[in-house]
């Protein structure tokens, strides 16, 4: 059976893998997801973790037996920054010293 570079299947299910950026995910976001039909759009909810897997319902194969067609499991891959500006990098190092100061106050630490 030949690959598609897109899509797996699984039965009446198809899968694909959808890229989103670090702040697509923490935040949320709409993103365009590819269907045999189109690219639909899809939300992201904020705090969507790499890997996470959100289903779009009607948009796989169709039923050999039946009415309907089946879903789209779609994978999603965080995307990592790469060459940050000085900028970019200050706010980063910003957001780990905030991170650091909550988990140390959530530990009773200080």
């Amino acid at each position: 059976m030949l690959e598609h570079r897109t899509f797996s299947r699984q039965g009446d299910d198809l899968r694909c893998e959808v890229p989103i950026s670090l702040p697509e995910a923490v935040l949320g976001d709409v993103v365009e997801v590819p269907t045999l039909s189109g690219r639909p759009k899809m939300t992201v909810p904020p705090e969507t973790q790499n890997g996470q897997v959100f289903g779009l319902r009607g948009h796989g194969m169709p039923r050999l037996r039946g009415e309907g067609k089946g879903d789209l499991m779609v994978l999603v891959k965080v995307v990592l920054p790469q060459k940050l500006t000085s900028e970019e990098k200050r706010l980063f190092e910003q957001f780990a010293r905030l991170r650091m100061d909550r988990t140390r106050a959530s530990l009773g630490l200080r």
